[in-house]
């Protein structure tokens, strides 16, 4: 009986720390460690699977650097970007002013060729790719069902759900997206396909519409994921192949790239409502390629109007403060309560590409910051300094 228990012992030993293999439960388990925040922000590669993005061909942004003298009024004090950099523990600030990088520094460790992840900008990313089928002829209509493109779902709530409420996240069905709660649907949907290979699909089968579609915000994941996987099915070929095909390609990124995935190599399926690691100057160049209308280099890669559909409210759910505080939801990007335009795509621990239409300008900063929600007034506040300091107003 003492040997079975010491085989079993060994075997789930092996099991958890994998000496065999670059990833294991073990290494999971650390990158939920708040201790290594930072490391899992700008290393993604080393905790999780992952599939290359190649740049295929690099055009860098014309550069005409210069520093940023920039204080903002919050909360009753005059506080300097300094200030904000370090208190968000910041990784990397790039500004475009006109599609030149007027601005660039890095923070904790990170440099010009670091890849840091985007979490749920990600996601904005897999709009756009819906917006290139629809420019393709793949897709006809928003309001067509995932089942229609992804037969795995079919018969599902999910499946049964428009890519329409599926981009709005409007879907009804219940899912928790708790962060905190690593038990919640959101922390085993992360987990699960790292540590046990899952599939991604398949987890999400069993998840029923709780409220009519349609009718309210409710963001989660889970929502980007099933367009992920129409994306797969749509071009027959893995989400990283297509990111490159149809983004990093076309608009010359700097650097690779890649998006983690459940497990190692071509069967492996990537985590569609987030990962994706990049240069900061590539995320940058992303909000300029939406700044200007879709169009890069004389050529319309997004549908006409495709950017204005989805950069503001389309129903009164989505308008700003109805919902979260201080900020609306359009298809897959979000905008700030004002009146300027301004809209961006944004992620959990502080990764944002804002966009301010009326002054030319991109602003991607990526952070690890723990307290990022708490912070998003004070993040409003500072990237308009940034972006009225970057456009010459002071």
């Amino acid at each position: 009986m003492l040997l079975v228990l010491v085989v079993c012992a060994m075997a789930a030993a092996g099991w958890y720390f994998r000496p065999w293999s670059d990833y294991s439960p073990s290494r999971v388990a650390e990158a939920f460690n708040p201790e290594n925040i930072v490391d899992v922000s700008l290393s993604m590669s080393s905790y999780f699977p992952h599939a290359a993005i190649e740049a295929t061909n690099p055009d860098p942004l014309p550069r005409a650097l210069a520093p940023l003298r920039v204080s903002y009024e919050f909360d009753g004090e005059t506080r300097s970007l300094e200030e904000y950099l370090d208190a968000s523990n910041s990784l990397g600030l790039v500004v475009l002013r006109d599609g030149i990088v007027v601005h660039e520094r890095y923070l904790n460790g990170a440099d010009a060729s670091s890849r840091p992840t985007s979490w749920s900008v990600a996601k904005s990313f897999m709009a756009s790719l819906i917006a290139i089928a629809m420019r393709d002829g793949h897709i006809n209509s928003l309001d067509q069902l995932a089942q229609e493109f992804a037969p795995q779902f079919a018969g599902s709530d999910f499946g049964e759900t428009s890519l329409r409420h599926l981009l709005m996240m409007s879907t009804g069905i219940g899912f928790i997206e708790d962060y905190s709660d690593p038990d919640s649907d959101i922390g085993v949907l992360f987990r699960d396909p790292f540590v046990f290979g899952s599939d991604i699909d398949a987890a999400l089968l069993d998840f029923e519409r709780e409220t009519e579609a349609g009718t309210e915000l409710d963001y989660i994941s889970s929502s980007t994921h099933v367009l992920s996987a129409v994306l797969r099915s749509i071009y027959g070929q893995p989400l990283h192949g297509l990111v490159q095909q149809e983004i990093w390609t076309p608009l010359g990124m700097e650097g690779p790239a890649y998006w983690n995935q459940n497990v190692p190599g071509d069967e492996g399926i990537a985590l569609g409502y987030c990962c994706l690691n990049a240069r900061l100057v590539d995320y940058a160049r992303f909000g300029q390629w939406y700044l200007q209308d879709g169009v890069w280099d004389g050529e319309r890669l997004l549908p006409d109007g495709w950017v204005a559909q989805a950069t503001q409210a389309n129903a009164p759910f989505q308008e700003a403060d109805i919902t979260y505080p201080l900020r609306g939801y359009g298809l897959h990007f979000w905008f700030p309560e004002t009146d300027r335009g301004e809209f961006f795509a944004a992620g959990i621990y502080g990764q944002y590409i804002w966009v301010d239409p009326s002054r030319n300008i991109v602003i991607a900063r990526f952070a690890a910051d723990p307290q990022w929600s708490a912070r998003t007034a004070e993040t409003f506040a500072a990237f308009r300094a940034i972006a009225a300091e970057a456009a010459g107003e002071n």
